[in-house]
């Protein structure tokens, strides 16, 4: 299936061909007019219009908020944005794309189509935002933010070589859990804590949670491991370099150690705030 985003202009593909063929990602040069607007836009939502916006929507809220919430808020606003829109992206691609659902264990290690790196160029140009502003700001977002960003960029990156593009789509649906995240972090912020809605949208957290980045994110593994171990010992195939086997295979379970960690504080988190206001329910009865 072709890229539905017109191609990049021929001065830009010339431009990042040689540190393309230089770092082996043989399909970048094809996307790097997707990667590159996708990391401004995201920078520019962060930095003007989320500030913009949130002080004339929640007058009463956004503006008095330490500094450090305000930039933690523009983070929040940003990643509620990409991971509507990239879940939106990943499922159109996974549904539509013909070729994709052809594939067989090689081509899912080394195969590539257009549509499916468009979605992977999605993904890398906001990865990239998300490491630069997690790098810069690490006593806003924390140090487990930081190894998420950089295995997730490294993940998408090995994607143009091409290298489980495949699955990398695959994995992008994370983020089905990550506008309940977001919405419940806002709920917060806005004097929504411990409400009726909250909880509903807690379940659902922790539902979609669970079930895209535990379940289906743990299947996905064990099929790509599988996928390439297999062309890592096919004979006459594309042999699969140990170090980028090595490298793919840590930055997953890197991603898969953190959700564990982070579904295990949603659990506790949500226990604690919903079982105090059911104390405090019971002693106003009595």
């Amino acid at each position: 299936m072709h890229d539905p985003v017109p191609p990049s202009p021929i001065s830009l593909v010339r431009l990042t061909t040689p540190l393309a063929r230089r770092l082996s990602l043989r399909t970048l040069p094809l996307h790097t007019h997707e990667v590159l607007p996708t990391f401004a836009f995201y920078n520019f939502l962060n930095l003007y219009l989320s500030p913009t916006v949130s002080s004339r929507l929640f007058p009463r809220t956004y503006p008095h908020l330490p500094e450090r919430t305000q930039k933690n808020w523009d983070a929040h606003v940003v990643s509620l944005v990409q991971s509507t829109f990239i879940n939106a992206a990943a499922l159109w691609v996974i549904r539509k794309d013909k070729e994709r659902w052809a594939m067989g264990p090689g081509e899912r290690v080394w195969g590539y189509t257009g549509a499916m790196g468009m979605v992977q160029a999605f993904s890398t140009g906001y990865f990239l935002w998300d490491l630069t502003a997690a790098s810069s700001r690490i006593d806003v977002h924390g140090p487990g933010a930081l190894a998420h960003a950089a295995a997730a960029l490294a993940v998408s990156m090995f994607g143009f070589r091409p290298f489980c593009n495949y699955y990398g789509i695959n994995f992008v649906l994370y983020e089905l859990s990550t506008p309940f995240l977001n919405i419940h972090w806002f709920m917060d912020k806005l004097g929504m804590t411990g409400s009726t809605a909250q909880l509903i949208n807690g379940i659902a957290l922790l539902i979609t949670f669970g079930g895209s980045r535990l379940v289906w994110g743990t299947f996905q593994n064990y099929r790509m491991y599988r996928d390439i171990w297999k062309a890592f010992n096919t004979t006459g195939g594309l042999p699969v370099p140990p170090w980028l086997a090595a490298v793919h295979m840590l930055a997953s379970a890197t991603l898969t150690g953190l959700n564990v960690v982070w579904f295990q504080k949603m659990v506790q988190t949500l226990l604690a705030r919903f079982q105090k206001g059911e104390k405090k329910k019971d002693k106003k009865d009595r």
